[in-house]
């Protein structure tokens, strides 16, 4: 995968604790020696769900995921959309491991922004209650319906710091797609696709490379490509 270009994700698994921290320390150490000084870091793709919970006597992959992330090597994902995960989950990790190697994800499908009702996620059948997306057939959760603005949100109300929420929803993960020199802060010369809010963290205005995205939408060929 990393010879491709692929960055490596561990998710969706029962492996052990040994297995997991091989695998991952094995593809951090391949993008090292294949992108020197690139800021690309193996992930795992989203922390707790899909893979056994953590037992004092097992501690199967979480174990070694929160070890390897709370060390700089990987960066863990979380869907912190207050049903994936229980807000006082989404503060230990972040405790734990610090914002800097947390990527803030939404896990969304097609009913994001819309209305209860049934949906498709692939060949199966989705029922959407209370902004919760479960399989018709047997009640698992399948996928999400929050945006990012939402998992940033139910983040901070979970007592996470505003700051820290914001850095796991932008910088980090553009960091960890190598695009730090782009996308994910307010700084001279990255594009200035920002997203202004109120204290509340709602949106407030869009902009899309500088243009407010109402202009943006009719006249992106002409924007310009770099903040200042």
């Amino acid at each position: 995968m990393v010879d491709l270009g692929v960055t490596p994700s561990l998710g969706h698994t029962d492996a052990d604790t040994q297995t997991t921290a091989d695998s991952l320390t094995r593809a951090a150490e391949l993008l090292t020696s294949n992108r020197p000084g690139s800021t690309v870091r193996p992930t795992v793709t989203h922390l707790f769900n899909g893979m056994p919970p953590l037992h004092h006597r097992q501690p199967g992959p979480v174990a070694a995921c929160l070890r390897l992330a709370a060390s700089g090597m990987i960066a863990v994902e979380l869907v912190a959309d207050g049903v994936h995960l229980h807000p006082d989950t989404v503060r230990m990790v972040f405790e734990t491991v610090g914002s800097n190697n947390v990527i803030l994800v939404t896990d969304s499908m097609a009913a994001t922004g819309l209305p209860d009702g049934d949906y498709d996620l692939g060949p199966a059948g989705v029922r959407v209650s209370g902004g919760e997306a479960r399989l018709r057939s047997n009640g698992s959760l399948a996928g999400g319906t929050a945006t990012l603005l939402d998992v940033v949100r139910r983040t901070i109300t979970s007592g996470v710091d505003a700051a820290d929420a914001v850095l796991s929803a932008t910088a980090v993960p553009a960091g960890i797609l190598g695009h730090q020199d782009e996308i994910g802060s307010l700084r001279a010369g990255l594009r200035a696709d920002i997203l202004a809010v109120d204290g509340d963290f709602r949106p407030v205005r869009v902009f899309r490379q500088g243009l407010p995205l109402s202009q943006a939408a009719v006249s992106i060929t002409a924007a310009p490509t770099t903040a200042s």
